[in-house]
């Protein structure tokens, strides 16, 4: 089987980039989808979840990290501003629509309902990012260790540790616990 040209590559990554930005705006909310066009096309699984893991220790915007990880993983550099590209554009773009759109309707009442009404569904979208997250582990067995890691790590996300402080600590316990 030959290896795809370099030029197919980035029109990939900039596809899966703008088709995930564009069906799914939102930070978080796009791990899900961007987890079902890039695991098994770009990266395993494992990976997946190491970009994932890294780009929330890292400071900055989620998802550009994780555009950063998985276009260097599948392009090298070019790979990186190919999905790049991908990932601005689309949020970029809507800002710029929703930014006007407000303009226009900041005094109406039923905006304040709207952005209520939301809350509910952005709660939903990032609970459903971690159970697809969590199905990595389930194809190993659910040990001691990582119930012990887990619980620490939502102690200290319910106590307001920063969760890049929770997530290097969580890794710290990992390689203590799993040596």
């Amino acid at each position: 089987m030959s290896q795809p040209s370099k030029f197919s590559v980035w029109w990939k990554l900039l596809w899966m980039f703008l088709k995930v930005n564009l069906l799914s705006p939102s930070g978080p909310a796009s791990i899900g989808l961007l987890y079902k066009e890039a695991v098994g096309a770009i990266m395993d699984e494992e990976r997946f979840v190491e970009a994932v893991g890294f780009s929330n220790i890292l400071p900055g915007s989620e998802a550009l990290k994780l555009a950063m990880f998985v276009g260097y993983a599948a392009g090298g550099i070019p790979g990186v501003l190919t999905a790049l590209l991908g990932a601005i554009l689309p949020p970029t773009v809507m800002m710029l629509v929703v930014a006007f759109v407000l303009e226009q309707f900041q005094h109406e009442n039923w905006l304040d309902g709207f952005v209520a009404g939301m809350s509910p569904a952005v709660a939903a979208l990032m609970v459903t990012v971690a159970w697809e997250l969590s199905r990595a582990t389930r194809s190993k067995k659910i040990t001691r260790r990582f119930l012990v890691i887990a619980a620490l790590s939502a102690v200290a996300l319910c106590l307001e540790v920063p969760s890049p402080l929770v997530l290097v600590g969580a890794g710290i316990l990992g390689v203590i616990l799993y040596r």
